[in-house]
C-alpha cells in the first residue's frame, strides 16, 4: 500500500467521524454542553447567584406592577411607587445580607446559633406583649418607623442552624429517642406555641417543615415521621375548628363555589386572575387585580397576578426557577462532605421550596389558604431579607464543596470572589477523636453519618457493632498519634 493510499484510508474515519457529529441531535450537543459545565467545580455556586437574580428581579417586576394603583392616596401623598421604593429599599437590605451571609465564614455561624435560637426565642415572646403590632390580625410584628420585622421568619432560619448542630453532635446515638428528639423538638414545639399564640398558622406549618427537614437529612428512623405527621395533622384540624375564622378558610376551601364573596372571595378572584392570562398573558401592568379585584395581591397572590399577566409561561418560568433551587440546593447538600453543611443545606432548601409550594398551592386552589408569602417574589420586607440571607448562605455552602475548595485554594477566587472580596474557604477537617467517643459522644464518628439501616438495627447488633467501632477507634488512635487531632465541632 502506497503512503497516499495510506493517508487516504486514515481520513475516512475522520470524515466518517465528523458525519456523525454532524447528524447529532442539537439535544444531545446541549445536554452534553450542560454536562460538562455542571462539572465545573463552582458550577453549584454560579447557578445559586443566577437563580437569586433572576427570581428577585421577576420579584421586583411584579411587586411594581401589583402596587402601583393601590399605593396611591392623595390623602396621605403617596404616589404610585411608593411601594415599589419600599420594596427596592428591603432588596438593598436584602443584598448586603446576603453577601454577609456568603462572606461569612460558616463554623462562625454554627458556633453562634444557639445564641440566634436564644434570641429569636425572647423576640417570639416580646412580640406578643404592647410592644408587637397587628396586621392582618396576627401580632407576629415590630414596626420601628418604615421598618417591620417579624422574628418567626428568623426563627426558622435559627432553628435549622442550631438543629443541624445538635443533631450532627449527637449522630453517634441519634438511634435513641431521648437524644433524637431532645433538645430539638422541645425547642420547637415551644416556638410553635409562641407564634399561634400571635395567631399566625402559616408561620407555625413552615416552621413544622423546618424541623421535619432536620430529621430527615439527619437521618431520624422513618417511622418517627408516620408518627409525627399524624400528629401534626391532627393538631392542624383541631386548631382550624376552635378557631372560627379558620373554620370557615377551611370549609370554603372544600366548597369554594358555596360562597363567593366572603371566605372564597380571594381564592375564587385568584384563579380566575389565572384564567384570564391564558397562554402569554396581557401584558405586564395591564391585569385587572390590580384594580383591586383581588385583594393583597403584591403579597401572597402574586402568582396570580404573574399568571394573568405573564400567563402559563410566566407561571411555568417560576416554577422552573423554584424546581431549580431544588435542584441545586439539594446538589449542594451531597457534594458537601461536612455533616453540618448538609444537613443545614438540605434543610433550607426544603423550606424554601415547602414555602413556595404552599403559597402556589393555595392560589391554584390546592390547599387552604394560610397566607404564606411567595419566597423572593411577594412584597414583603422580612421575608425578602430572611431568603436573601438564606440564599447567600447556600452560596456560601457551595463554595465549601470539595471540588469548589481545591478550585478556589489553587487558582485564586475568581471574578465574583475578587468583586465581592470573598475569602477562601477552609478544607474540611472532621473532629479530632475524643474521650468517649466510642460510648455516643461527639467524637470522629460523628463526621460520617452511619447508615439509616445500622441506626435502626435491632439493640443488639448495635451494641455488637459498636463493641466492634470502639475496637477500630482504639486502633486507629494508636496509630495516628496525636498529630492529626486538629479541628473541633
Amino acid at each position: 500500500m502506497t503512503l497516499v493510499e495510506e493517508e487516504q484510508g486514515g481520513a475516512r474515519p475522520r470524515r466518517r467521524q465528523r458525519q456523525r457529529q454532524r447528524k447529532e441531535s442539537p439535544f444531545v450537543a446541549l445536554r452534553t454542553a450542560l454536562t460538562a459545565w455542571l462539572s465545573r467545580p463552582l458550577a453549584s455556586f454560579h447557578l445559586v447567584l443566577a437563580l437569586t437574580g433572576v427570581l428577585t428581579v421577576i420579584g421586583i417586576v411584579m411587586v411594581l406592577s401589583a402596587s402601583s394603583v393601590s399605593s396611591y392616596d392623595p390623602k396621605t401623598g403617596s404616589g404610585v411607587y411608593s411601594l415599589f421604593f419600599r420594596q427596592l429599599m428591603f432588596l438593598g437590605l436584602g443584598a448586603v445580607v446576603f453577601w454577609i451571609g456568603l462572606r461569612v465564614r460558616l463554623e462562625r455561624i454554627r458556633r453562634m446559633s444557639a445564641t440566634m435560637v436564644v434570641i429569636c426565642l425572647g423576640l417570639l415572646m416580646l412580640v406578643l406583649t404592647p410592644l408587637g403590632s397587628t396586621v392582618n390580625g396576627s401580632q407576629g410584628w415590630f414596626k420601628l418607623g418604615v421598618f417591620t420585622f417579624q422574628p418567626v421568619e428568623a426563627a426558622k432560619v435559627a432553628l435549622a442552624f442550631w438543629g443541624a448542630h445538635i443533631l450532627v453532635i449527637k449522630y453517634n446515638v441519634i438511634h435513641q429517642w431521648r437524644h433524637l428528639l431532645v433538645p430539638v423538638v422541645p425547642v420547637a414545639l415551644v416556638m410553635f406555641a409562641l407564634v399561634m399564640m400571635q395567631p399566625d398558622l402559616g408561620g407555625t406549618i413552615t416552621l413544622a417543615v423546618v424541623l421535619f427537614a432536620l430529621l430527615w437529612f439527619a437521618g431520624a428512623p422513618k417511622r418517627l415521621f408516620g408518627v409525627v405527621a399524624a400528629g401534626g395533622l391532627a393538631g392542624v384540624l383541631v386548631l382550624a375548628i376552635i378557631a372560627p375564622y379558620r373554620l370557615q378558610r377551611v370549609m370554603s376551601f372544600l366548597s369554594p363555589d358555596a360562597d363567593t364573596t366572603a371566605e372564597g372571595f380571594q381564592a375564587n378572584q385568584a384563579k380566575l386572575a389565572l384564567a384570564d392570562g391564558g397562554l402569554f398573558g396581557k401584558g405586564l401592568g395591564q391585569g385587572a387585580s390590580n384594580w383591586g379585584y383581588l385583594p393583597n395581591v403584591q403579597n401572597d397572590f402574586i402568582f396570580a397576578l404573574i399568571g394573568e399577566e405573564l400567563g402559563l409561561v410566566g407561571c411555568a418560568a417560576v416554577l422552573a426557577l423554584f424546581a431549580g433551587v431544588a435542584v441545586v440546593g439539594l446538589r449542594i447538600a451531597t457534594r458537601n462532605i461536612d455533616p453540618w453543611i448538609r444537613i443545614v443545606a438540605g434543610t433550607l432548601t426544603v423550606f424554601l421550596v415547602a414555602q413556595a409550594a404552599i403559597n402556589i398551592g393555595y392560589v391554584v386552589g390546592l390547599l387552604p389558604v394560610t397566607g404564606v408569602t411567595l419566597p423572593l417574589i411577594s412584597s414583603g420586607g422580612t421575608s425578602l431579607v430572611i431568603t436573601m440571607a438564606i440564599m447567600g448562605v447556600l452560596a456560601n455552602a457551595a463554595r465549601h464543596e470539595p471540588e469548589a475548595v481545591a478550585a478556589l485554594r489553587s487558582h485564586g477566587p475568581g471574578k465574583f470572589g475578587r468583586l465581592l472580596r470573598l475569602p477562601a474557604p477552609d478544607p474540611y477537617r472532621p473532629p479530632a477523636p475524643r474521650k468517649g467517643a466510642a460510648r455516643g459522644g461527639t467524637g470522629a464518628k460523628a463526621a460520617r453519618p452511619a447508615p439509616r439501616a445500622t441506626r435502626s438495627a435491632p439493640a443488639p447488633e448495635r451494641r455488637r457493632s459498636a463493641r466492634q467501632q470502639t475496637a477500630r477507634t482504639t486502633a486507629n488512635r494508636g496509630a495516628r498519634g496525636t498529630a492529626n487531632r486538629r479541628g473541633h465541632w
